[in-house]
């Protein structure tokens, strides 16, 4: 066991958790900044893979998330220490607001912070969905492209629910799969 990289992986996901606001998938871009662009330890790709994972799990993206990351880095220990690192600062904080909410609520400091913290947490949403939808334009696959924007405008434009639009895209993956294995089944037979 690696005490140095829990370590690294406790303090990382403390540090995340702790100075970052808007959510779960800022704090996924945050975890993919810090072990795969910073440390080095996963690549892009396994990235990619571990937040898809961590977003059809049940829960919240940010303990999920530091959940497969912990994990992949360091098993079982590593998902220990990536979730306590992800969920103290977020239960310190709750606990202080749900203390002192009645002198939050009128202050004119604290809505003016919070109102600043919606813009950062806009551009950081926006810095995402660049960085995503980039990487599958640079596939040039048509039909991850065609799913992209059919999803975008499903949602933006015709406000369908996004759980049935994630089960779509699962029927449609799940499809494209066997239709791809069939084909390469028939290739070898040939």
């Amino acid at each position: 066991m690696d005490v140095k990289k829990l370590k690294k992986i406790f303090f990382s996901t403390l540090y995340l958790s702790t100075f970052t606001f808007g959510g779960g998938y800022v704090i996924v871009t945050l975890l993919k900044q810090k072990f795969v662009d910073e440390l080095h330890w996963i690549n892009e790709d396994e990235m990619l893979d571990l937040v898809a994972i961590a977003q059809s799990s049940p829960g919240a993206i940010a303990v999920n998330g530091s959940i497969v990351v912990g994990y992949k880095l360091c098993g079982i220990a590593g998902i220990i220490c990536a979730v306590l690192g992800a969920i103290i600062p977020p239960f310190i904080i709750l606990t202080a607001i749900s203390a002192f909410y009645t002198a939050f609520k009128s202050n004119t400091v604290i809505k003016a912070m919070l109102s600043g913290m919606r813009s950062g947490v806009s551009a950081v949403i926006v810095s995402v969905v660049y960085d995503m939808s980039r990487d599958i334009v640079k596939e040039k696959n048509i039909t991850h492209m065609l799913i992209m924007i059919t999803a975008f405008i499903a949602n933006y434009y015709f406000k369908v629910n996004v759980i049935l639009i994630i089960l779509t895209v699962i029927v449609i993956g799940i499809l494209t799969t066997l239709t791809h294995e069939k084909k390469v089944k028939r290739s070898l037979v040939q």
